[in-house]
């Protein structure tokens, strides 16, 4: 596998290392997983969480 870029997200690196297309993300098991997962720490594409109605928390800062 070629190095992953500086600049890449994570979001990025995963789909890179499932080699998947953005045609594709909205099948992979493996990537949802990861999305529910890491919904909270990684920027994650609106529309796929969209997609399979995974929600993320609006208060990421801590303060209630």
């Amino acid at each position: 596998m070629p190095p992953v870029s500086i600049l890449c997200t994570e979001f990025e690196m995963q789909v890179s290392q499932l080699r998947l297309t953005v045609e594709t993300y909205a099948f992979s098991a493996e990537l949802r997983t990861w999305c529910e997962r890491n919904r909270n720490r990684f920027y994650i594409p609106e529309w796929l969480l969209d997609e399979w109605e995974i929600r993320v928390n609006a208060d990421l800062t801590g303060a209630a």
